[in-house]
């Protein structure tokens, strides 16, 4: 059996150091040694080991300091300490500063062989699990939170500083502007990444649902309760609950769910037995909670439990900056679900996706961008694909001339459509907002009555439509 890896032998038993780093070397290992612990950190910084041998008993550093300033290291080694057979004390003082085995001298070399192969499967399974790790890190923020802008930078600092605590989190702003992104976020980030994240909207359910489902109920607690329940506090004990729109739920729930923020226990719906899960609890809104407990539709204290600490998302019109990195995050994802081939975003339309205010955030922009790549046909993302509400009239790579009639400016844009839905109404229609009969109706008078001309700025890419159109009565 060859076997592979870096090992650091650290004796300062010359004969010892030599004969130890021999054998290994023998067996496949790539091996360095060092005289003592300073040696060794050295031979650390220049060799990279993936497993240190060290005797425990040296001049100067002893083996314990040594595996005190390894461990403290960004990518530690593991270590195995040597010591003589009347020292077994001082290696479980070095097992408990981080050493991973120890072994009692004079080695014997298959039980070494043995124990090494035991660390190298250990650190394999530790590396693949970092790595499973970050596979699931990045697919939520900050790579699915994209965005350079200052506003969005002061997000993620605050994700990255409130993350490994245990303090709730109140995340608010504006529809679509990635509120769930944010919480999902600061889950993966936290202590509790390998935990449930559960999530509930609050304002989906009716309040008696919304209660089973937050709580859970015991069977037969209300007409249609075949069976005990297990609500989302259940659901999320040891991880993360995410409550959407809170500020949405009744005031009698607003008195539980207050209950629970300073007691950590509630009953189920219909039950006695008081139940303790460790949960932690991010909520968001899009409403102004300090109005509705001015208001009193929302309990101070509640708020306050909640508001711990407060992470405002901005809305897209205020950062303009974004928008490029976000419409090119969108493109790639849905060119690929719709198995489109389309790599770039025309200069005309990445003009019209910045000059756009946006006033559904996020979540409009990816619907555009979805939308538009359905109906794209070439390698481009083009101006004319982009919804109607995203292009002022006459933008679809030509700005029409004033002095163009109603008349001219909608038999132009039904054209255009249908030219980039395909021919198919209904997808024109979609796009213009019109019923799929109208479009019917005026494609019907356009092939019985002579074309008047549509006054525009002919460009590359549209002059075939001006040419089409340019024939007086």
């Amino acid at each position: 059996m060859t076997r592979t890896g870096r090992i650091l032998v650290v004796d300062d038993e010359a004969n010892a150091r030599t004969a130890l780093a021999e054998l290994l070397r023998e067996e496949g290992f790539d091996v360095e040694t060092a005289a003592d612990a300073f040696k060794a950190l050295g031979k650390h910084e220049s060799f990279g080991p993936h497993i240190v041998v060290t005797d425990l008993k040296m001049p100067g550093m002893d083996g314990i300091e040594l595996v005190k300033k390894l461990r403290a290291m960004d990518d530690p080694p593991a270590v195995v300490v040597m010591t003589a057979f009347g020292a077994v004390d001082s290696a479980v003082d070095a097992m408990r500063a981080g050493a991973e085995e120890y072994l009692t001298k004079p080695l014997n070399f298959d039980e070494l062989l043995v124990v090494l192969d035991k660390v190298n499967a250990n650190q394999a399974m530790r590396r693949e699990t970092v790595q499973l790790r970050k596979r699931v890190r990045d697919r939520v923020a900050p790579r699915n939170m994209v965005g350079s802008s200052p506003p969005m930078q002061r997000v993620f600092e605050i994700v990255e500083q409130v993350a490994p605590s245990r303090a709730t989190v109140l995340i608010t702003g504006e529809s679509g502007t990635g509120k769930e992104l944010v919480a999902n976020a600061i889950h993966q980030h936290s202590p509790r990444a390998n935990g449930a994240f559960i999530k509930l909207h609050c304002a989906a359910l009716a309040e008696s649902l919304l209660e089973s489902e937050l709580f859970g109920h015991e069977k037969g607690s209300f007409t249609g309760a075949m069976a005990r329940k297990d609500g989302r506090f259940s659901l999320a004990d040891g991880g993360t609950l995410f409550l959407d729109e809170i500020g949405e739920i009744s005031p009698a729930l607003q008195v539980k769910l207050l209950r629970f923020l300073q007691e950590h226990e509630f009953e189920r719906v219909g039950g006695t037995q008081t139940i303790h899960v460790d949960v932690r609890v991010i909520a968001a809104t899009n409403r102004n909670l300090k109005e509705e407990v001015a208001r009193g539709r929302f309990r101070e204290d509640l708020y306050y439990r909640l508001n711990v600490v407060n992470i405002e998302t901005p809305p897209l019109r205020e950062r303009k900056s974004d928008v490029p990195a976000i419409a090119r995050f969108f493109l790639e994802r849905y060119a690929k679900d719709n198995g489109k081939a389309i790599d770039t975003i025309s200069p005309q339309a990445l003009e019209l996706l910045i000059s756009y205010d946006w006033p559904g955030n996020v979540r409009e922009l990816e619907n555009a961008i979805e939308r538009a790549v359905v109906l794209a046909n070439g390698t481009e993302l083009e101006a004319r694909q982009l919804p109607g509400s995203v292009r002022p009239v006459g933008a679809a790579g030509v700005p029409l001339i004033p002095g163009a009639t109603m008349a001219d400016i909608e038999r132009y844009a039904i054209l255009e459509t249908m030219k980039a839905a395909g021919g198919s109404t209904s997808k024109a229609a979609e796009i213009l907002g019109i019923s799929a009969r109208t479009i019917q109706y005026r494609l019907h008078e356009y092939q019985a009555a002579p074309r008047s001309e549509v006054k525009v700025v002919q460009s590359k890419d549209t002059a075939p439509l001006a040419n089409e159109t340019r024939r007086r009565e």
